[in-house]
């Protein structure tokens, strides 16, 4: 922790499992409307979570987003409700006024004409300025993504390490570097807090391995390995299982597969538009049902703790609330997740949301 005075040791919260969910389009669905019931009784989204056996939420935070959410000023308002239910907190940097992901990595506007060594301050100085504004309020994040699918790099082109042009020592030395940086900021204001660094290869061991194995020889010191997997990219459970088995055993770090989802349905009556539409794209075994869908679950949590054994120590739903409560949403582009969430499309919880 930095030596504040004024700064408080706060409490880590653990789960021997993480049951987790990434709600960050929460607080912009209920800004528009949207409302969330458990057996016919509406209540706080969060509150129904808890109550089905979640433990965890994870945040995503950009820098700049032109629709005013996942900023600052609204991660201080989500993490406040968070962690007064007592909930496990992770939080997820971009490192960007949008998406990022493997198909775009793009720097802040505000950062944009950084040069590199500046960028490298400007990463230092934003987590830790963002970290000291939850701590200052008593929700300091208990874990935090330096990052996010990061498999391509981070902070395009600077530390861009897709493709042949960029894919060489130099590059990787470059990207590392914002990398120590964030989680330098992190250690700096608390010691304890665990950083995770995420990619998104979640059924891909040879890209898995390649990855980290690089991180490992360039010296980058980080706690969680954080995984993707959705089966329609990223391959099948057993691709995922062998895979945790062998990053397991090869880094004896803890796994969390940060990021999965699977459909409840592939109907499209009410006019609604889904990423997943085809039957083709389902898993053998799982039918868009909520009964598939929690069946899905049910042997994905499985995989996780008997591939990983004991270091494989939970996961994250990937945008469970996400219901089609208005036409327009701020990262400009229409709801097509609204049959991979864990309510319907008013709301009402699904059997999925029971642990």
């Amino acid at each position: 922790m930095r030596k504040n005075e004024e700064a408080a040791v706060q409490a880590r919260i653990t789960p021997a499992f993480i049951n987790g969910m990434d709600v960050s389009f929460l607080d912009e669905i209920e800004q528009s409307g949207g409302t969330y019931s458990d057996a016919g009784i509406q209540e706080d989204c969060l509150q129904i979570m808890k109550n089905n056996g979640v433990n965890s939420i994870r945040l995503r935070i950009w820098n700049e987003p032109a629709g005013g959410y996942c900023n600052l000023e609204r991660t201080l308002v989500m993490a406040k409700r968070i962690k007064e239910l007592g909930l496990h907190f992770l939080l997820d940097f971009h490192y960007s006024d949008k998406w990022a992901d493997p198909g775009q990595q793009s720097k802040p506007a505000a950062w944009a004409k950084l040069g590199y060594e500046e960028l490298k301050s400007a990463v230092y100085l934003y987590t830790r300025d963002v970290l000291e504004a939850l701590q200052a309020q008593g929700t300091l994040p208990d874990m935090v993504q330096v990052g996010n699918e990061i498999t391509p790099g981070m902070l395009w082109d600077d530390g861009k390490v897709d493709g042949e042009e960029f894919n060489h020592d130099a590059q990787w030395e470059r990207f590392s570097g914002l990398v120590k940086s964030g989680i330098a900021a992190c250690k700096e204001v608390d010691s304890a807090i665990n950083v995770m660094i995420h990619i998104d290869r979640g059924g891909d061991n040879a890209s898995s391995v390649a990855f980290y194995d690089r991180f490992e020889q360039l010296g980058v010191r980080f706690d969680t390995i954080g995984l993707s997997f959705y089966s329609w990219w990223h391959g099948t459970l057993d691709d995922l299982k062998h895979n945790l088995k062998d990053l397991a055993e090869r880094y004896g770090k803890e796994i969390i597969v940060v990021e999965t989802a699977y459909p409840w349905t592939l109907d499209k009556s009410a006019g609604h538009t889904f990423v997943i539409e085809k039957e083709e794209l389902l898993h053998e075994g799982y039918p868009a049902t909520p009964e598939g869908q929690a069946k899905y679950l049910r042997d994905f949590i499985a995989i996780v703790k008997e591939a990983a054994g004991d270091l494989g120590v939970g996961f994250y739903w990937w945008e469970p609330s996400w219901i089609p409560s208005k036409q327009e949403w701020s990262v400009g582009h229409e709801n097509n997740w609204s049959n991979l969430t864990m309510f319907d499309f008013v709301g009402r919880k699904l059997p999925s949301l029971r642990f």
